[in-house]
């Protein structure tokens, strides 16, 4: 069937924008209302997203090194607990975390700096009364990873991400017919060959640099919101932006060459020389850098951060949803090309 891939595209972009923007976040803690604890009694507020405090009976506590210190649990409502806690003078250790537990929301984990104040820490300190902290099971729903930092934020993942995948697959199609059009021998339609090559790696980038530009935006929009910033100091993020104003470069150039094998040619050795830089910017040298994305200078990559099981069931359909839309692009781009030669020769 000559039309597959855009049946299938469209069904997997329609599935992947759908769950991205309705389905819910897993429950989690988000934020606990102190900064320090003291010996004593303590009110700490902890807040969630998408849990049922009041919906379902909660236990609640805090976590310091292997045991862990369960308090009284007043639900304020489903999003909204306050728990009471009364800690010894002393404690073993100031790794603290915030938890709470009940059969909808699974266990949840919240890890918040928190001074001690006046509480001693000794790494030796122990007490009969204190228990051992037991592993509870986590939420088992159908749901996307609710991240600290990232919280809603996580669903652009399936259009930031999905149009850098559909650039590099645009741009290695070019990248081909580019070393296609340096590789043909002399031949009596040889210009012809080039002029088709030619079309096609232009074609190829407009759509790829469209890519490009949306990447950019839905980049800098998720930086707002997680980092602080429309734009920060990020290897990748600065990589991206040189890859734009090569491929900007090579429009312009192709505008200022008026021979139509003499421009062939030589886009051909610039776009070369631009997808291999586009390389170099967006895939190693990030890597060598300190960056915030994920998987650069230690941050963890997405298959060990964020990107589980339930999230990979609408990632890669998100993924090739829009690498199939910008194909489809560039056909329609390649059919109006050919319809416009077409009517020029015929009003010649």
């Amino acid at each position: 069937m000559k039309h597959w891939y855009k049946i299938l595209g469209s069904l997997a972009l329609l599935y992947a924008c759908t769950f991205s923007l309705y389905h819910a976040l897993d429950p989690a803690l988000v934020i606990a209302d102190t900064t320090q604890l003291r010996s004593g009694y303590n009110r700490i507020e902890l807040a969630g997203h998408y849990t049922h405090f009041k919906d379902a009976q909660t236990t609640a506590g805090i976590r310091v090194g292997e045991y862990y210190f369960q308090g009284d649990v007043q639900p304020i409502d489903n999003g909204k607990l306050a728990i009471t806690l009364d800690l010894p003078d002393t404690l073993p250790s100031n790794a603290i975390l915030f938890k709470a537990y009940n059969s909808n929301d699974g266990e949840m984990i919240l890890n918040q700096a928190c001074s001690l104040g006046n509480i001693v820490l000794d790494s030796a300190a122990t007490d009969s009364s204190w228990v051992l902290n037991v592993k509870q099971e986590k939420y088992t729903g159908f749901g996307f990873p609710n991240l600290p930092v990232l919280n809603e934020t996580i669903r652009n993942l399936m259009w930031h991400v999905p149009m850098w995948f559909t650039m590099f697959f645009i741009m290695i199609l070019s990248f081909a017919n580019s070393l296609q059009l340096l590789n043909l021998k002399e031949s009596p339609n040889r210009l012809e060959k080039m002029l088709k090559f030619d079309m096609r790696s232009t074609l190829l980038n407009e759509v790829g640099i469209l890519f490009c530009v949306l990447g950019l935006l839905t980049g800098s929009l998720w930086a707002r919101y997680t980092w602080g910033d429309w734009w920060t100091k990020d290897p990748q993020l600065n990589g991206a932006l040189v890859v734009f104003l090569v491929y900007s470069g090579y429009f312009i150039l192709r505008a200022s060459i008026d021979d139509e094998d003499k421009r062939a040619r030589i886009s051909a050795v610039f776009n070369i020389f631009a997808f291999v830089l586009m390389f170099i910017l967006l895939m190693i040298m990030p890597r060598f850098a300190a960056g915030l994305h994920p998987g650069k200078s230690g941050n963890p990559a997405f298959s060990q951060y964020d990107l589980d099981s339930t999230l990979r069931t609408v990632f890669y359909p998100a993924v090739f949803g829009w690498i199939c839309l910008g194909y489809w692009l560039y056909s329609v781009r390649i059919r109006a090309k050919r319809i416009k030669e077409e009517l020029k020769i015929t009003e010649d």
